[in-house]
């Protein structure tokens, strides 16, 4: 049964998402942690990993998330769950797509939807920064100043250092949270 959910899980996400990998976040932390598959901080933890390994960020996710749930065969149906979607409507739409671009609305439609993935993604990014620097209570009392002073430092170094990738990102956290963390504890 639970390689039938992890397959209907991960094609709806695959099919109702427009925007790539990030775009999913908010979809797959609802049915992931909504259906207690994970944890909300588990979640998190698999995006980590699937950002920092190679390969597409929805793929890894799915397969990490259906490896913990089914074993091999679960991570084998949630990547071909996540992938279906996208590759049906490709085909679908490379047999159309010159006739569809020709309208402005279909333009403009597209543009809207764009904007629409930026806002999803920033609300998903905005509520793991509460939860990452506040904890589960939003007083300053539990505020996290060192976590949050290596989120804006990661955040200005990418915005400086617009090349600079994901795993070297991560590699520089990583260090920042083991100094602030474990050797220098503050």
């Amino acid at each position: 049964m639970i390689y039938l959910e992890l397959f209907l899980v991960f094609f709806l996400v695959g099919l109702f998402t427009i925007g790539g990998g990030y775009a999913m976040i908010p979809m797959l932390q609802e049915q992931i942690v909504g259906r207690g598959w994970l944890e909300a901080e588990d979640l998190l933890n698999v995006f980590a990993i699937s950002e920092s390994t190679p390969g597409p960020f929805a793929v890894n996710t799915a397969t990490f998330v259906g490896y913990d749930l089914g074993g091999v065969l679960g991570s084998a149906v949630a990547t071909i769950g996540v992938v279906l979607p996208s590759f049906i409507i490709i085909l679908i739409i490379a047999r159309f797509i010159y006739n569809f671009l020709e309208y402005k609305s279909i333009r403009t439609g597209f543009e809207t939807v764009k904007v629409i993935v930026v806002g999803l993604i920033f609300a998903v990014v905005l509520e793991l920064i509460l939860k990452n620097v506040f904890g589960d209570g939003f007083d300053l009392k539990s505020f996290d100043f060192v976590a949050f002073g290596i989120m804006v430092s990661v955040f200005f170094l990418k915005l400086v250092f617009k090349k600079l990738s994901a795993i070297k990102i991560i590699i520089i956290s990583g260090i920042l949270g083991l100094i602030f963390y474990g050797i220098f504890p503050l």
